[in-house]
């Protein structure tokens, strides 16, 4: 379900604790501003923002979370303090290093135009940047805004790993490239296939010692429901591979640092649907984001003072506990931006409260942000591209206005 034009809920996009700006009609292209970089990490799934940044400093916080919550900062295993009232993940240390130096500015209570629990939708809703579903995203369309510049063969955006995302598909054209120990088939995808043609005596041993090679240890097998059946066990596990994200991150780095190359990018990583036992699941793909975002920093180099980057989630989850030790799809989450070009140091949006009477629908944490708002700041106070361009942009939008400040000028 879409959110009718001029509708605010709860004050969406009109509570930002910043000043707010006004659109123009026009339809000029510009170079961007500064040769400044921008990487777009989507993560699919719908990641808690109330895991990741925790609000500790609400009172109803405990009621809802016990058995989600870290201890609190200072004690063994807790949260890494954002101020007094914020907490990261106790994984996302390379995060919190980064919010010290004033390089990360986590944005809380964000969602995007949309109310779809759905993955589907909300993905293509978020990526599209419109009301209707397009074939074309939003990353794509500033990318034909900015002016033509030498940056390779296949223009100034780029898009990292297996396939491109709607995200950055479109008229404009993007470079594509998968890395070697990048990502490939998702692995749910192999174990389904592999349990297809279990029965088959031939086809049956052969894919389970493939995926066995290629690192897959009895314990994965056994959990995907693929236990090795009786005979010769095959050659023992390669090492494996480094973590394809960081591998993607680190890569999209090194290729925006070259002086002719990309100046925008877009990545994903899946992992963030935590329906049973999250506190378990969830620290890895945390854990894995914080080391990705630090190789993405280490490819760039010397451009990171010049560069941006926006995590960004298609929805988040419920405020309760479900029976399983989980959470199920929820509204608003929290957006992060991160690069030496970043604002940070603090933690933004108008936070709603989790009070039973302050909850979205009496189950979600309340959307105070629009996402497009961030990403629109982003695009103008980064990228230089002027308002009258964001409606093109993001169609339907033109009541939702670019977020101020999220950027050092």
């Amino acid at each position: 379900m879409l959110i009718p034009r001029r509708t605010a809920l709860l004050g969406l996009a009109s509570s930002w604790m910043l000043e707010s700006s006004s659109l123009a009609l026009a339809r000029p292209v510009i170079p961007a501003r500064r040769d400044g970089r921008l990487v777009v990490v989507i993560l699919r799934g719908a990641l808690d923002g109330m895991a990741a940044v925790v609000p500790y400093g609400d009172a109803a916080l405990a009621a809802w979370r016990a058995r989600l919550l870290p201890p609190e900062p200072g004690r063994p295993g807790g949260l890494l303090d954002l101020g007094g009232f914020y907490g990261l993940h106790p994984a996302l240390a390379t995060l919190h290093a980064l919010y010290a130096q004033g390089a990360l500015l986590p944005i809380h209570a964000v969602a995007g135009h949309y109310r779809s629990r759905s993955h589907f939708e909300a993905q293509d809703y978020m990526e599209s940047g419109a009301d209707t579903r397009l074939t074309s995203g939003w990353l794509n369309r500033a990318v034909g805004a900015m002016a033509p510049a030498p940056h390779g063969p296949d223009g100034a955006g780029l898009s990292v790993g297996l396939s491109a995302p709607l995200l950055l598909r479109g008229p404009a054209p993007i470079g594509s490239y998968n890395p070697h120990g990048g990502a490939g088939p998702d692995p749910d995808l192999l174990a389904r296939i592999a349990a297809l043609n279990a029965p088959d005596p031939l086809l049956g041993p052969a894919l389970r010692a493939g995926l066995r090679a290629d690192a897959y240890s009895a314990h994965e097998l056994k959990t995907r429901g693929m236990e090795m059946n009786t005979g010769p066990s095959p050659a023992p596990a390669a090492p494996r591979r480094p973590d394809a994200f960081v591998t993607l991150c680190r890569t999209a780095g090194t290729l925006l640092a070259a002086p002719d190359g990309p100046r925008v990018a877009a990545l994903e990583v899946g992992g963030w649907d935590t329906h049973a036992a999250q506190v378990g699941r969830l620290a890895g793909p945390l854990a894995r984001l914080d080391a990705g975002l630090g190789a993405l920093r280490d490819g760039l180099g010397t451009a990171w003072p010049r560069s941006v980057v926006l995590v960004m989630t298609e929805f988040g989850r419920t405020v309760r506990v479900n029976g399983t030790g989980g959470t199920d799809h929820g509204t608003a989450t929290v957006a992060l931006l991160a690069g030496g070009a970043v604002a940070g140091g603090r933690v933004a949006g108008t936070w709603p409260g989790l009070a039973a009477g302050q909850l979205f629908e009496n189950r979600d944490l309340a959307p105070t942000t629009d996402l497009r708002a961030v990403a629109k700041g982003v695009l103008r106070d980064h990228l230089g591209l002027p308002s009258s361009t964001l409606p093109r942009i993001f169609p339907d939008s033109a009541d939702v206005p670019p977020l101020p400040g999220l950027v050092r000028t």
